[in-house]
């Protein structure tokens, strides 16, 4: 089977980016990819969380303005950490062919983890974009890791991870390939 990537684009709604760290900076580096990835003829695939805070159909649910789908393009729902459990994302990725995902989104130690390890899982090799997730804002001290320690521990967790059959690299968004495997 060709190498064929998508872009996800996880939970990059208004609610839950107005919480992120480096918001401005995540949103950039995923609207690039997405720039990116359509001229490359690559597809990009939403994932939109519903739940507590973001519930269908609100201005909290939607995705933020630099990253809204374009007509055509996929978008999936879901209510859990794992954009594979009771959704169609496995499905639409079978459909359009993809055998690499390359993650982007939020939050990294919660939906974008998740959703990496998952694909893992699925049988599809992994990218895990470095300057291209984030998680929420928090400070320095306190009872959690820093927003910044818990991106840089991510990235260093998929570095490092191995996966039987399955290529795990981590890239900045400006590394990213769309046509290498």
């Amino acid at each position: 089977m060709p190498h064929t990537a998508a872009l996800l684009v996880i939970d990059m709604q208004n609610t839950l980016v107005s919480l992120a760290f480096r918001a401005a900076e995540t949103v950039a580096a995923i609207a690039g990819l997405r720039e990116r990835a359509k001229a490359a003829g690559v597809p990009v695939v939403t994932i939109q969380h519903r739940g507590t805070g973001v519930e269908a159909g609100t201005e909290g649910w939607r995705i933020v303005p630099e990253l809204t789908p374009a007509a055509g393009e996929e978008t999936v729902h879901k209510t859990s950490a794992d954009s594979f459990l009771d959704t169609d994302l496995d499905d639409t990725l079978k459909a359009l062919g993809v055998t690499e995902v390359v993650v982007t989104g939020f939050a990294t130690e919660f939906c974008v983890d998740t959703t990496a390890r998952q694909a893992l899982s699925h049988r599809y090799d992994v990218v895990l974009v470095a300057d291209g997730h984030t998680t929420s804002d928090r400070p320095e001290s306190g009872e959690y890791i820093s927003s910044e320690r818990s991106i840089a521990h991510h990235n260093g967790i998929y570095r490092y991870m191995d996966f039987p059959g399955r290529s795990i690299r981590v890239l900045s968004s400006s590394e990213v390939d769309f046509a290498a495997p």
